[in-house]
């Protein structure tokens, strides 16, 4: 799976959490040099959406 598109059809929370959460993962996972970014052809953005949506990686609102 290259980009998750039915869990982003389907997703009913906030559009803008879930961006950040997978914008910093795809930080996380470039600085990192993860392995499973060569199993989804070098595609960073995607395999943190994948995982982010999923729930491989939770993530969670912090205040201020």
């Amino acid at each position: 799976m290259i980009f998750p598109l039915q869990e982003l059809i389907e997703y009913d929370g906030n559009m803008y959490e879930v961006t950040s959460a997978a914008s910093r993962r795809s930080y996380q996972l470039s600085m990192l040099d993860d392995p499973e970014i060569e199993d989804n052809d070098g595609k960073v953005v995607s395999l943190a959406a994948r995982q982010v949506f999923t729930q491989e990686v939770l993530f969670r609102i912090e205040d201020i």
